[in-house]
């Protein structure tokens, strides 16, 4: 049994994965922004909620701070920002740059003498970073800075392994479900595979860089080879 901590756990792939891993049997603390929420939600299966919030990281500490020994850290929060450079909103950059880098580093420097040689961290990006559309002039850059904290990590922490994670269109999430279909036709036929990635498929692919002890300092996309379309 392996102990879980998986960040931004309450609702979409970090919550796909938080319950795959309690049913599983190990076990797993989720957290997020709302401690009742968090609570609810992870009791459905067995894991433990807490309340912590990326986008303000001073609290990070407190919020951690009887959260035991970690084997396995997914930070998988996000926030969706829509912020073109014509009409930039400082606000939602400030909050969105906070969240994804100084949280998710915050997270780790609070938990660093709770990970061990054979713990594992996965790091949660995005193909913004690769394919930018109007409006993702914040989600593109923190997501390749997901990049840089990943090597930085992963020299820092050795021989704790660091991995990202940059799913595609996940067609089965509430986000991109939330979209006409039209739109979702469209994406695939400009995936290769002629599916969009699912869920199940993001919750693997994070499993695999969690589980195979030489991966390490990967970034691994999970598109169906979107970016070849």
């Amino acid at each position: 049994m392996s102990s879980v901590l998986v960040v931004g756990g309450t609702s979409g792939i970090g919550l796909a994965f938080a319950r795959a891993r309690a049913e599983r049997g190990d076990e797993v603390v989720l957290t997020g922004r709302d401690a009742h929420r968090a609570d609810l939600i992870a009791k459905e299966f067995g894991a433990r909620g807490i309340a912590l919030d990326l986008a303000r990281p001073l609290e990070i500490a407190a919020a951690l701070a009887d959260v035991g020994r970690v084997d396995h850290l997914v930070v998988a929060g996000v926030s969706r920002d829509d912020n073109k450079v014509n009409e930039y909103d400082i606000d939602a950059a400030l909050r969105l740059v906070t969240l994804k880098l100084v949280g998710y580093t915050e997270v780790v420097h609070t938990l660093r003498a709770r990970l061990h040689d054979d713990s594992a961290i996965v790091l949660f990006g995005g193909q913004a970073k690769e394919r930018p559309y109007p409006g993702a002039t914040t989600v593109a850059t923190v997501n390749a800075g997901v990049r840089g904290l990943m090597n930085s990590l992963a020299v820092e922490l050795a021989p704790v392994r660091v991995n990202a994670v940059h799913p595609g269109v996940v067609g089965d999430s509430p986000y991109w479900q939330a979209k006409p279909e039209k739109v979702l036709d469209v994406l695939r036929t400009e995936t290769p595979t002629g599916r969009l990635a699912s869920m199940a498929d993001v919750v693997d692919a994070v499993d695999f860089l969690l589980r195979n002890r030489s991966v390490n300092a990967v970034e691994l996309p999970v598109d169906g080879g979107w970016l070849l379309g």
